[in-house]
């Protein structure tokens, strides 16, 4: 991934190039030498900002085991249930 910084006279000035250089990675765009801006690709907006479904689809996610998912003891207990 390439990260791109563009002031944003240049932004306004080529359009064509940061959206390119948004393909390969995000585009940082300043405003008077300081980072305010990022653009980014759609698909890559979609992957950042994607919710999981389930959380079994989050447990098969990458990194999921580095994560400590610490679950309160349960109070209530099952009961015999009479099947006849």
């Amino acid at each position: 991934m390439t990260v791109t910084t563009l002031s944003g006279r240049e932004l306004n000035h080529d359009l064509g190039r940061a959206k390119r250089a948004a393909k390969d990675g995000p585009v940082i765009i300043t405003d008077r030498g300081r980072p305010a801006h990022v653009l980014l690709s759609f698909d890559e907006y979609k992957r950042l900002t994607g919710k999981m479904r389930t959380l079994g689809d989050m447990l098969a996610a990458p990194g999921a085991d580095d994560i400590d998912l610490p679950l309160p003891q349960r109070s209530e207990h099952a009961k015999p249930v009479d099947l006849s």
